[in-house]
């Protein structure tokens, strides 16, 4: 089948039973994102994987109906039409999937919001090294901090351009993903991923001039208080010099002086 403008299909063999073999899946219950063609469905499939995958382009939906009538009327295999970074995601124990390059970041993130026992996804390597890059180093960003807090990333294996048709432009990286609670306590989630996009919204900036110029990201007298009671050292550090620890501190002493004026307001 001919490729969707900007799709690239995974056409090595030896790379879908590599990617279908990193995790036992007899038995459980995989989610699929961006099954194209069904290659890696079938190999899902034949090693006995209940599949529910998610397909945007209306073609290869319809495709995949026909190419995979038995399994869907047996119950092996569900097929979703929707858009992965916003449709509800089916109920399901492990993630396997050629994630959409494109969308990578924010099906990323509702992964990890949602939960999982394990993930093998592949990503542009660029994305993949960025995820990898350890937190406290020049490498590192919001995308590093925001998985590492909650999930251990392990690198499993790259693939050329030649492994896919039409060749993209990049190389590509397959890893695995582990979830796990945060390391320092985290009072507030949402909080802290509003800190770690406010800091390194500006990341060449001591965390000071991220967290004064994070207008529309946090709250403004929060800010203040938090100008006035995080350590020196933190508010002289760029973001990418910072540990899971400082996040996690300016989140909650964030969390703690709004929780202060809301249980006063209530008097």
């Amino acid at each position: 089948m001919k490729a969707p403008k900007d799709q690239h299909f995974l056409v090595d063999k030896n790379a879908v039973e590599r990617i279908a073999g990193l995790v036992r899946v007899e038995g459980r219950v995989v989610l699929e994102i961006g099954p194209g063609t069904g290659v890696l469905t079938r190999a899902l499939l034949s090693r006995g994987a209940y599949v529910r995958a998610i397909e945007l382009d209306n073609g290869l939906f319809s495709y995949l109906q026909e190419e995979f009538a038995g399994e869907t009327a047996s119950g092996k295999l569900m097929l979703v039409r929707g858009d992965a970074t916003k449709c509800e995601f089916p109920a399901f124990d492990i993630v396997i999937s050629n994630l959409p390059y494109s969308a990578s970041s924010k099906i990323t993130f509702r992964l990890l919001a949602q939960g999982f026992e394990t993930a093998v996804l592949m990503f542009q390597s660029e994305f993949a090294e960025r995820m990898l890059a350890p937190v406290g180093t020049p490498e590192c960003g919001r995308l590093s901090v925001m998985v590492q807090t909650y999930a251990c990333v392990e690198r499993c294996f790259e693939l050329s351009p030649k492994s896919f048709s039409p060749p993209p432009q990049v190389r590509s990286m397959v890893v695995k993903i582990h979830p796990r609670g945060p390391i320092f306590p985290i009072h507030d989630r949402q909080l802290y991923a509003d800190v770690v996009r406010a800091l390194f919204s500006h990341r060449r900036k001591t965390s000071r001039n991220c967290l004064k110029g994070s207008s529309g990201m946090l709250d403004r007298t929060m800010v203040d208080h938090l100008l006035s009671v995080i350590p020196g050292e933190i508010l002289s550090s760029r973001p990418e010099e910072l540990y899971l620890e400082d996040f996690a501190t300016i989140t909650n002493m964030g969390a703690e002086f709004r929780d202060r004026g809301n249980s006063s307001a209530c008097r």
